[in-house]
């Protein structure tokens, strides 16, 4: 559907003088006289002498049930100058987890603090580049982590207020404490109460979740890797992406004293997510989508493509939902997995970054909302960019597998195809293996493919696929994935680094402190050579096939129709290249397997794929006007199986 128009939030004056008059006092005005608004804030405060200070703001929940509301802490570092001069700012604010248990970025940082409990180390770069450009910036500890009250409910009501409450106090609407117990309060008069919040992974989730509540004074978000829909980071229709849920990443985070407290909301936490895949009252609170409606920050979205952890399937919906309310939006899509971009393309983050904030914080029309609104990594370090995302050419092309020249290996186009197509789940294998094996008979997989493109052909935005299957047993998970076949250099998602290598040397973003630097590591690119790329994925449980929302047992031998629904992706299938689209079973390390080993059969005239191609129907058909080449049978060669490692959140770079 058309992105709308972005709604303009500051306006640029215009000389109502006739261009004669202009002229005239162009010629008068020296250069003195001449003084432009500001486009830019400059490093100008002291870093060294800026104010740390620390207060416990109220959340008026008790989530504890100790008898008393929780209290979170917040660490502020703001500009000393300005609060001599009674100057009010705005407030850059990270609300996480992790400042205690595990660490931030690549670095694992965690937070520090003087014998009198003021923050020393606020991790990432975020005090040290703005707080010398006239902003605060602000560390909150959420709700049973760190020095904070209450207990972590992964994304519910807690995890909100704990910011929401704090963006409240900071424009005069809650109530803060000197300290965690006492009695002395403290206001935030030293702000103007605009607050833009960021973070990766679950802190970038709390902004998402604290826009939804449509809170006033949050002017816009940054959220990075971030989840906007807690079921889909735990199952994708009624399938299970891991073997454990939301109740053992509460105890990961939980600080000593909310593990001595929280076993009520533990317990909450399991009965409200089962392992069936149902949809429960416990998924809906933890649903921010729906809450798209009330969103009035303006949203940065940053996500990899390849991103494993929280999967893309966490932007589409999101970003759509925004663009249906009219929210102004922003867009980086890298080629990496779960990956911070001050790891992946730093220079250009920070100075971005930077005139997001100066724009949406400060006033000033520095033209970032005149830039086109989507960075895109087509190559690794090789970024384009496109004015509206998705572009507008972009339209939902139909596309219908056939049987081919032999079982299991079929083809892929406009007209509809007939006949079946049968494979065996194996969980032993994954999309890897069968991308690897596309041109060959293999039991567990059914792939279609397109002849060489004689055109590049750009898929931009979300794909769904309808597969009508008959099992021939009472439980049955399916994969569907796109992939592009034909050489290429890749990040190397799938390595340790999820794309990116960490080397020795510092580059540095800011004054430091004997106890904070401002210096990080320096990170590179790590790449792989491949013969093929999987570049979008879905999952689902064919018992869900009546509804997304709820499974029940299959009837063996009966026909089936469900719709996967694939994440979001922005990738170009150059010419000479071919689209493959894969289905199959259990995708090894990334859905659990069924309970039974089912065959499945395609009915091949009832399964087809609605993917969204820049140009339409007519660019598929141009792309795929030249003659079919013969299956080579070579194995081809990607990267490496995912991980199997359990995968948090905020965890890696």
């Amino acid at each position: 559907m058309p992105i709308p128009a972005r709604r303009m939030r500051f306006t640029t004056w215009r000389s109502l003088a006739t261009a004669a008059t202009a002229a005239l006092m162009a010629t008068l005005l020296t250069p003195v006289a001449a003084h432009s608004a500001p486009r830019e804030s400059t490093p100008i405060y002291s870093y060294d002498n800026a104010i740390r200070e620390s207060v416990w703001v109220d959340t008026g929940l008790d989530g504890d049930s100790d008898g008393k509301t929780d209290r979170v802490a917040v660490d502020i570092v703001r500009p000393r100058e300005l609060a001599a001069q009674g100057r009010k700012i705005p407030v850059i604010m990270d609300a996480s987890p992790y400042y205690s248990c595990c660490g931030r970025g690549n670095e694992s940082q965690k937070k520090t603090y003087d014998a009198n409990g003021n923050v020393v180390q606020m991790p990432l770069f975020y005090d040290n580049y703005f707080v010398p450009r006239g902003y605060a910036f602000v560390g909150v500890d959420l709700a049973g982590t760190n020095r904070s009250d209450g207990c972590v409910d992964v994304g519910g009501r807690s995890d909100i207020q704990s910011a929401k409450a704090v963006v409240d106090w900071l424009n005069g609407r809650a109530k803060a404490y000197t300290t965690r117990t006492g009695t002395a309060t403290s206001k935030a008069t030293w702000t103007n109460g605009k607050t833009g919040m960021i973070g990766k992974s679950w802190d970038g989730t709390i902004a998402n979740g604290v826009a939804a509540t449509g809170v006033k004074g949050l002017e816009t978000i940054v959220p990075i890797s971030a989840i906007s829909s807690w079921y889909d980071y735990y199952f994708s229709e009624g399938a299970p992406l891991y073997d454990s849920g939301p109740d053992w990443l509460s105890d990961y985070v939980d600080s000593p004293d909310a593990r001595a407290k929280c076993a009520a909301v533990q317990q909450k936490i399991v009965e409200g997510a089962p392992r069936t895949g149902d949809w429960t009252p416990f998924w809906t609170e933890r649903d921010y989508v729906k809450d798209a409606s009330k969103v009035k920050a303006s949203v940065f979205l940053i996500h990899g493509a390849q991103d494993l952890n929280v999967r893309t399937q966490h932007v589409g919906p999101w970003w759509d939902a925004l663009a249906e309310n009219g929210v102004d939006r922003k867009l980086w899509i890298s080629q990496t997995g779960h990956v911070d971009p001050f790891d992946f393309r730093r220079a250009e983050w920070v100075d971005t970054l930077h005139r997001w904030f100066d724009h949406e914080l400060l006033g000033y029309d520095n033209g970032i909302d005149d830039e086109p609104m989507a960075d895109i990594e087509r190559h690794p370090d090789q970024w384009v960019t496109s004015s509206v995302w998705p572009p507008r050419a972009t339209d939902t092309t139909t596309l219908r597998p056939a049987t081919g020249s032999a079982a299991g290996v079929g083809t892929l186009g406009l007209t509809k195809g007939s006949g079946t197509e049968t494979f065996t789940d194996n969980p032993q294998l994954s999309e890897t293996d069968w991308a690897a094996y596309i041109d060959q008979p293999t039991p567990e997989k059914a792939g279609f493919v397109t002849q060489p493109l004689t055109k590049d052909l750009r898929l931009s935005g979300s794909s769904k696929v309808t597969v009508t299957a008959t099992p021939t047993t009472s439980t049955a998970h399916l994969t569907a994935v796109l992939v592009d076949l034909g050489p290429d250099t890749i990040r190397d998602y799938a390595a340790s680094g999820e794309g990116i290598t960490t080397l020795t040397d510092r580059t540095c973003w800011g004054p430091s402190t004997t106890g904070d630097s401002s210096c990080f590591k320096v990170t590179q690119s790590k790449n792989a050579d491949v013969d093929y790329t999987v570049f979008s994925r879905g999952w689902a449980d064919l018992g869900n096939y009546a509804s997304a929302k709820k499974g029940v047992p299959l009837t063996p031998g009966k026909a089936y129709t469900i719709t996967l629904d694939l994440a979001f992706t922005d990738h170009v299938v150059p010419q000479g290249h071919r689209l493959a689209l894969i289905v199959a079973g259990t995708d090894k390390d990334l859905i659990d397997p069924p309970s039974s080993t089912p065959t499945l059969t395609l009915d091949l005239a009832r399964t087809s794929a609605k993917v969204p191609l820049v140009g339409g129907a007519k660019a598929f058909a141009k792309a795929t006007s030249g003659s079919a080449a013969a299956p080579s049978g070579s194995v081809l060669d990607g990267v490496r199986d995912p991980s199997t490692a359990l995968r948090v959140p905020g965890e890696t770079s």
